[in-house]
């Protein structure tokens, strides 16, 4: 019997086999450069293409890979991939798919970041990209039970979101061709800061006496870490004027709807606290058309308002305006209708103008919320339709307004006379017909 000697050496067979396998390797590697294939890629997919919700872990090691890959590709000035691919795509699989509200909010945050850094136009499909966004960030809210989420992380959350979109809203007005931001992104901030307002007031400590019918004191401003208003009173002022410069008079008149009447002491001659929030959002609205001079949007929302919201009649809100003896403040109403009707008129009638605004500041505007930015509508308005040139100090504030888009001591009206006739021609259009 012989033993069978193995040979150190491969065969010839076995070297080429070798050679088959580091060649099958190399076209394997060439292939994956060729299809734009990397590793972080393949890494990221795999975390998030799975048929499961994947945990705050995972979710969070993909934003960290999806992040890089933006940067890098922003760095290599493939802005496309690094906005649409790995910005928005990785940000809607986050919502819609595993409901990661948390880590999608930092992904959408530096998504805002880069759409305006690589000067990404805004034009129509980015807008809706937005808008997709909105609804997918809500859906996923609404997806979680309140068991499984506290009120105040609920309410964290929606304060992010309002934060994008404003950022959403800064990029168009930068990189696309409306003057003020996208129309559809002021509505969801208009609608986003209503819902954080209702949020708010619910979770007040306070809920009896909330700052929409406290008739003692001037809502005090509320802002976050990030200087965002988060008082129930600046919440829905912001929701007025977002849905105003996005043209949504009938919007506006639906929340109208939804408050209080006024109260006897916010419409009693010489009140200190605020006037009803549901005067104060109406003139707000009115100011924020006329100075944009959107005067259909404001006819409507003045008609409007008159002959369906208003409990008192034509006749006698007009009757009390000019009474300096029936003890009540002047009627939003019937200014915010005077208002309108001097726009429409030429510019002769500033000095009208002049006095219709002095009377009605220091009796109702100078108690509502943020009466400096006010007084930049108002001035901007005189500039505007009158050629009344603003003082120098006033034009730092107007400027600064138009950034951020995105009286008598006795009762009714007084501080000068007026011509009867001018008045009677002022106070018959507008709405004011009832």
């Amino acid at each position: 019997i012989t033993c069978q000697q193995h040979s150190p050496h491969l065969s010839i067979q076995d070297k080429m086999s070798a050679a088959a396998a580091r060649r099958r390797k190399q076209l394997a590697k060439k292939a994956a450069l060729n299809s734009n294939s990397d590793p972080i890629t393949d890494r990221m997919n795999s975390l998030l293409n799975t048929d499961e919700k994947v945990d705050e872990s995972i979710a969070y090691e993909a934003l960290q890979l999806a992040q890089s890959q933006v940067r890098r590709h922003v760095k290599s000035g493939e802005y496309e991939k690094a906005t649409l691919v790995f910005g928005y795509d990785v940000s809607m699989i986050l919502l819609q798919k595993h409901a990661r509200i948390s880590v999608a909010s930092q992904h959408l945050a530096l998504l805002a970041q880069v759409l305006k850094e690589t000067h990404t136009v805004c034009d129509a499909k980015w807008i809706q990209r937005i808008v997709d966004i909105d609804k997918a960030y809500l859906n996923a809210l609404d997806s979680i039970s309140k068991d499984d989420m506290e009120d105040g992380e609920r309410a964290r959350l929606m304060r992010l979101h309002l934060k994008f979109l404003k950022s959403a809203l800064s990029y168009s007005e930068i990189l696309g061709n409306i003057r003020h931001g996208a129309l559809e992104i002021h509505k969801l901030i208009g609608d986003q800061s209503w819902r954080l307002a209702k949020i708010a007031q619910d979770n007040s400590s306070s809920s009896t006496t909330t700052q929409e019918s406290s008739n003692t004191t001037t809502p005090q401003e509320e802002d976050d870490e990030d200087g965002q208003t988060m008082s129930v009173t600046g919440l829905k002022c912001d929701a007025i004027t977002h849905l105003a410069l996005a043209e949504k008079p009938n919007d506006i008149l639906e929340l109208l709807r939804t408050l209080p009447k006024p109260t006897r002491a916010e419409i009693t001659a010489n009140h200190d606290c605020s006037p009803a929030l549901r005067d104060e959002l109406l003139t707000r609205a009115n100011l924020v058309f006329l100075s944009v001079q959107n005067l259909r949007d404001a006819h409507t929302l003045i008609t409007t308002y008159v002959n369906t919201i208003e409990e008192r009649t034509s006749s006698d809100l007009k009757k009390s305006y000019m009474s300096k003896t029936d003890g009540k403040a002047p009627s939003h109403a019937v200014f915010n209708s005077m208002l309108f009707e001097i726009c429409r008129k030429d510019k002769k009638t500033g000095p009208l103008y002049n006095w219709l605004l002095r009377s009605f500041s220091t009796s109702e505007l100078e108690k509502m919320y943020k009466p400096e930015l006010l007084k930049g509508y108002t001035a901007k308005i005189g500039r505007v339709y009158f050629d009344i040139q603003p003082p120098p100090s006033m034009l730092a504030t107007i400027e600064n307004m138009m950034s951020m888009m995105g009286g008598g001591p006795a009762g009714g009206m007084a501080g000068g006379g007026i011509n009867p006739a001018m008045m009677q021609a002022m106070m018959g259009g507008g709405g004011m017909g009832r």
